[in-house]
């Protein structure tokens, strides 16, 4: 068993990451399916793009560092090893629909009754209260909802979502912030808490900014892709170049930031004779974007796009660092995966995978800690492959486990 703390993990894929992170963390996290697997096994992409239930890399990718069980806790049966579980454990996650755990027996009044100290971390679209309690949601909602749709796009084109769903990223992490804070005060109390985590709040908590911006300005963000537009001019500010092979990302400061970007770019590209007589003729310490007119800032902006475009990331990135010039490459997934820093910091794990006779490289953990023991150290579990390691611990014999399969419990 690995860790000092067990989490039962009840979530779908609204809930994933939150047991993946307390189990990268160091806690023994139980996946909890019901018989016959997770729906969310048939979430592609697949293991060699062959659709099969145990070779989804998706479930992968957020259920690794976990053992697994079936159990269907919508019987009699399954709600009494539940609860048996539930001495054990430290932490339950689920994402069900409000009441559903209540409507089986199951909910916190009751599991805190068996055990004081658990933690209960419920993620669901809209919280356990409030208008919109009983509706659903999918990513695309939550993104509009929360705010964030309406900042993403181009300007002359609808709101856009990030393609890859990031409303059940932002609230499991959320939760699993949640019940380590919640963890923190049972340390000091003995006291375990219910943590009520709302999709739709943890997506209305990423544009913080834009509101700060409209109390301070009164004037409501808008979109604008890849550029910045001065509320006041009007003057378009690129911050994703092209170069020769890609993007650079690079922004168009004057002022104090200015020794950050324009001063060291335009010294640089009059050494290359490729900076126009105005441009090296600018006191950028005191030149100030907000009070110049459109114009001279796509004045500006020719020459400099047209010295980005004559060179490549990785030129620009170097010589960026050696002029202290904040030039930053917009990395694609392979060179992501070819990054010479996270090679450097043993950032990707092999993690054995028997059942298809080979290894898979997965992204490894985004901290490190002398003390505590984070690691990325199991694959996800295939279905039901603890059942009878973790059933054996509550005291279930092997006959018991065949007659609870047989009758669909497990």
């Amino acid at each position: 068993m690995f860790g000092v703390y067990r989490a039962l993990d009840l979530s779908d894929e609204k809930g994933f990451i939150c047991g993946k992170a307390l189990a990268d963390l160091g806690a023994d996290v139980v996946k909890i399916e019901p018989p016959g697997g997770d729906p969310a096994r048939n979430i592609g992409p697949f293991y060699h793009d062959i659709p099969r239930a145990e070779e989804s890399l998706y479930w992968f990718a957020y259920n690794a560092n976990k053992r697994g069980i079936t159990l269907n806790i919508e019987t009699t049966d399954g709600q009494k090893i539940f609860k048996r579980l539930v001495k054990t454990a430290d932490f339950v996650i689920e994402s069900f629909s409000p009441g559903y755990l209540k409507n089986l027996g199951l909910d916190y009044s009751v599991l805190s009754q068996i055990n004081p100290g658990i933690i209960l971390a419920s993620i669901t679209p809209f919280g356990q209260s409030g208008p919109y309690r009983d509706h659903k949601t999918v990513d695309i909602v939550s993104m509009a909802l929360g705010g964030y749709m309406y900042l993403t796009g181009e300007s002359d084109r609808p709101p856009v979502r990030i393609g890859f769903s990031q409303a059940y990223l932002h609230a499991g992490m959320s939760a699993a912030s949640g019940a380590m804070l919640a963890h923190c005060y049972r340390q000091l109390t003995g006291e375990g808490q219910w943590v009520d985590v709302s999709i739709h709040e943890a997506c209305a908590w990423i544009p913080p900014d834009s509101y700060i911006f409209w109390e301070m300005n009164q004037l409501l963000e808008e979109r604008h892709g890849a550029v910045r537009v001065r509320p006041t001019t009007g003057a378009r500010m690129r911050r994703i170049w092209q170069c020769v092979d890609g993007y650079i990302s690079f922004d168009l400061y004057g002022g104090r930031l200015a020794r950050n970007f324009m001063t060291p770019l335009v010294a640089w590209m009059a050494e290359e004779g490729m900076a126009p007589d105005f441009l090296t003729e600018i006191d950028w310490a005191t030149f100030d974007y907000s009070a110049v007119p459109a114009d001279i800032v796509d004045r500006i902006s020719e020459p400099v796009g047209r010295f980005f475009m004559g060179h490549t990331k990785e030129e620009l990135w170097q010589g960026g660092i050696a002029r202290r010039c904040c030039i930053y490459p917009v990395s694609s997934p392979g060179e992501v995966v070819r990054s010479t820093q996270l090679a450097e910091r043993d950032y990707w794990v092999d993690l054995r995978h028997d059942e298809l006779n080979c290894s898979i490289t997965y992204p490894g953990l985004c901290i490190r800690s002398s003390e505590a023991k984070c690691s990325l150290r199991r694959r996800a579990p295939l279905i039901g492959e603890h059942n009878e390691e973790i059933y054996g611990e509550i005291g279930l014999s092997k006959e018991e486990l065949v007659v609870l399969r047989q009758a669909g419990v497990i």
